[in-house]
C-alpha cells in the first residue's frame, strides 16, 4: 500500500450511545484534547468530515474580514 505524505486513514467503531473514539495517533497529529469542540460537516453523498472548531472559526473570521474590506470604499 502506498502512503501519501500528510494523508491518513483510521477506523473507529460506533458505541451503543452513538459515540466514537478518535484514535490516539489522529488526536496527536491534529492536536485534539479532552474538552475540545469539534465540528462535524455532513454530506449525504460523500460522508462526514470532522474539524476543530478553531479552524472553522478562523476561516469564517477571514472570510468576513475580506468581505468587509471589499465593501469599504477606502
Amino acid at each position: 500500500m502506498m502512503k501519501m505524505k500528510g494523508k491518513h486513514a483510521w477506523t473507529a467503531k460506533v458505541g451503543e450511545k452513538g459515540q466514537i473514539v478518535i484514535p490516539k495517533e489522529a488526536r496527536d497529529i491534529f492536536d485534539i484534547h479532552p474538552g475540545d469542540t469539534l465540528i462535524l460537516l455532513g454530506d449525504e453523498d460523500q460522508g462526514i468530515a470532522i474539524m476543530k472548531n478553531e479552524i472553522l472559526t478562523t476561516f469564517v473570521d477571514s472570510v468576513l474580514k475580506a468581505q468587509n474590506r471589499t465593501e469599504d470604499p477606502e
